[in-house]
């Protein structure tokens, strides 16, 4: 990691230095509660285009813009039902991001050319007096390079970018580990664009969901709907629930007689046979799915720094914040 380029985030000098460098037109990658993002002025096109030259990011897939107030959010947007009153009193700051009619100040670089625009109120400290002193919204997808595994830590960010990036505010590992959950609200009614670190249990008693009919897009109306994208450089397989045992096994003995000789396991909290496997990761010994959502990234990169040849997932309970690690899983192997 270049240390020159990595700043505490918990300096108030640091931030100082982070908001110049924005209004100067350059990026910073700033931790949240959710991953690292990468950011620049959201009203500077030079700025965002930025953004999508040093992520390698195709200028169809939508970014997030930042916010530190409820009123930057306001003047993002053209009109803002009711609903989203509520939402944003009971979930900002938090991992929710609210998708809604763009008001005529956004770039369409930042919304791709889509009519909305998806904004959030980061639930970090450092994010939001990042924000607060630069003065202006700040769009930040994730601090990584398109389509692979987003960052939770300041040496994911600088191992991925490199020098592409002016700075990096370090705040440590990122609480909630995936990203935000992606909520298009159109009326009174809400759908869920994205699962993230806000589940429907929690979120349904305030806005009535409806069934999502988008599959795989080429063009997504939001970031991280695209069929392939978290994705690690090593082969990944999401095995269907209840594998394990003799089935396990009977597949890993399948794999080995095709030539694959390294073969890694990432498991949710107990891995069934090690001796199957040449490296293996835990995401919750507890089998508790916030900690494995918030251990998530990490140990796919460890597992892919490990020269695999590939890697077995197991699968994760289809409930709360399991459904993003599902969905997560899931992409990762597409």
């Amino acid at each position: 990691m270049n240390q020159n380029k990595v700043y505490p985030a918990s300096n108030d000098e640091s931030i100082g230095h982070a908001a110049d460098i924005l209004k100067k037109g350059g990026l910073v990658a700033f931790p949240t509660e959710t991953v690292y993002g990468l950011g620049a002025d959201a009203g500077n096109y030079e700025a965002v285009c930025k953004i999508f030259e040093v992520k390698k990011r195709p200028v169809f897939d939508p970014l997030i813009v930042h916010v530190s107030s409820v009123a930057q959010a306001r003047s993002l947007w053209s009109k803002v039902p009711k609903v989203c009153e509520t939402l944003m009193e009971k979930f900002w700051p938090g991992p929710l991001t609210l998708v809604l009619p763009k008001s005529e100040q956004v770039l369409d670089l930042v919304t791709s050319g889509l009519p909305t625009v998806a904004v959030r109120m980061p639930k970090h400290e450092a994010a939001l007096k990042l924000i607060k002193v630069f003065g202006k919204p700040v769009a930040a997808p994730s601090a990584n390079l398109f389509g692979y595994t987003s960052p939770t830590l300041a040496r994911h960010v600088a191992e991925d970018m490199g020098e592409k990036v002016d700075l990096i505010l370090d705040g440590g590992s990122c609480a909630v580990g995936v990203e935000s959950t992606v909520l298009q609200v159109e009326g009174e009614k809400g759908v869920i664009l994205r699962p993230g670190g806000i589940d429907t249990e929690t979120l349904s008693p305030f806005i009535l969901l409806k069934e999502s009919t988008s599959t795989f897009k080429q063009k997504p109306s939001a970031p991280g709907m695209l069929e392939s994208h978290y994705a690690p450089h090593t082969k990944m397989v999401l095995l269907e629930k209840g594998v394990s045992g003799s089935k396990l096994e009977e597949m890993v003995k399948k794999y080995k007689a095709l030539g694959v000789k390294k073969i890694g396991f990432l498991a949710f909290k107990s891995v069934p046979h090690k001796d199957f496997f040449d490296a293996f990761e835990i995401l919750s010994v507890k089998g508790d799915l916030k900690e494995a959502a918030s251990n998530l990234f990490q140990a796919i990169r460890k597992l892919d720094k490990m020269r695999l040849d590939m890697m077995l997932a197991e699968s994760v309970p289809s409930e709360g914040i399991g459904i993003a690690i599902l969905d997560r899983l899931r992409k990762a192997g597409a």
